[in-house]
């Protein structure tokens, strides 16, 4: 509701401005941005060259398969070029190209951060609606846990890839021998051995993020999904939390990389974050991982977005796109090193499908009690895109503040 309105205040705002000075005409993209519908989607007449931004690490699951839909679909494909960003930064750029009529990027590959943030803004298309005579009925090809992150998105994206996620804490069992149990276990322990707990800006990290919404459940607040008026005893507990941690990085690469390193003892962690750092050599193959008592996945997806002012001729090759991504010969590719662990959003796609590579990845780095973690703990979906963005803006502002550093 919120979004709707911010985009009616907008357009309104865009409207009056012009009846003001002299008549402009308008761009199709400056069109689109005020009205939010799209133009009908357009066989292109020559291959297109699409740009595609990625601020959740996702190429890292799909990109050979984004390579091959290139490849095999050159009447329709010119070229593809990949950009990274960070998931704060993109939607002030996407909304600065919208309003100059010149949208660059095609296509944003993201995880919720920025598809919450982007939301609340009202940047991008309503693509489940635009693209459903392409997709038809996806979401029933999907996992069940992975059809409630398709409904967070509100339609403005089409999930690529899910996983339970966290929270978990990792760390050293050569430091830390009894890790602690419960999420009073874990304060107790950063309080007597301050600076050697680590978590990254929830902004901009999954593993931050399921940290931020997880401790809901483990504290048990009062409502998980309002961290305005729900999370007393949350917002409590990480200002106490952050008497003892030296300070928060802007991603968890570097987390993880002070866990190797040694300088910190416990981060705070998720399945594919577990995984994929020890499979790439970049962490220790003997780092543990533990769920505390009590815990609550709360579930990560990434999604592939359109903003508005894409061409009709681009969209219609995006949206051909979506549909092979959803197939499970891609979806097999999302295995990885189980970086987004297990991976597949699409119900069916099991490991024995992946590429040899992958199979040996998880076999060796992967753990065997994620199984029953999986089974038998509640999957939770993350906060609705106002709810995150709110509760983002409230840990930049009473937690994080000068602590975070790049």
């Amino acid at each position: 509701m919120r979004t709707k309105l911010l985009l009616a205040i907008s357009c309104a705002a865009a409207l009056l401005a012009a009846s003001c000075g002299a008549p402009e005409q308008k761009q199709p993209a400056q069109q689109q941005q005020q009205t939010g519908s799209a133009e009908p989607v357009k066989r292109p007449d020559q291959p297109v060259k699409l740009t595609v931004a990625d601020v959740a690490g996702n190429l890292q699951l799909t990109q050979k398969a984004i390579e091959k839909f290139r490849d095999d679909h050159k009447d329709l494909v010119a070229s593809v070029e990949f950009t990274r960003s960070t998931a704060p930064e993109l939607p002030g750029k996407i909304d600065a190209q919208q309003k100059a009529g010149r949208v660059e990027i095609d296509l944003v590959l993201t995880g919720t951060d920025a598809l919450a943030a982007g939301a609340s803004k009202g940047l991008w298309e309503k693509v489940t609606d635009n693209a459903k005579p392409v997709l038809g009925d996806f979401e029933s090809t999907l996992q069940e846990p992975a059809q409630r992150m398709q409904q967070l998105a509100e339609g403005n994206g089409i999930i690529v890839v899910y996983y339970p996620s966290g929270p978990l804490i990792e760390y050293n069992p050569a430091k830390v021998p009894n890790p602690p149990k419960t999420a009073q276990e874990l304060l107790d322990w950063a309080k007597a051995n301050p600076n050697k707990l680590m978590y990254a800006r929830p902004a901009n990290s999954g593993p931050g993020r399921t940290f931020l919404m997880g401790l809901s459940y483990l504290l048990g607040d009062s409502n998980p999904k309002d961290p305005k008026a729900g999370w007393e005893k949350t917002w409590k507990y990480l200002a106490e939390l952050g008497q003892y941690v030296e300070y928060y990085p802007s991603g968890t690469s570097a987390v993880m990389k002070e866990l190797s390193q040694g300088t910190r003892d416990i981060v705070v962690s998720t399945t594919g974050w577990d995984i994929n750092p020890r499979a790439l050599g970049q962490v220790p193959k003997e780092m543990k991982t533990a769920a505390l008592q009590g815990f609550h996945w709360v579930a990560d997806a990434q999604y592939m977005v359109v903003p508005k002012g894409v061409s009709p001729e681009k969209r219609y090759v995006l949206y051909e796109l979506m549909k092979y991504m959803l197939t499970k010969e891609a979806q097999a590719q999302t295995y990885d090193q189980g970086y987004f662990y297990p991976g597949p959003a699409v119900k069916d796609v099991p490991l024995s499908m992946a590429p040899a590579e992958s199979q040996k990845a998880i076999t060796e780095f992967g753990r065997p009690e994620y199984e029953s973690l999986i089974k038998d703990n509640p999957i939770e979906t993350p906060l609705d895109a106002n709810a995150m963005v709110a509760a983002f803006e409230r840990w930049d502002r009473e937690i994080g503040g000068s602590k975070v550093k790049k």
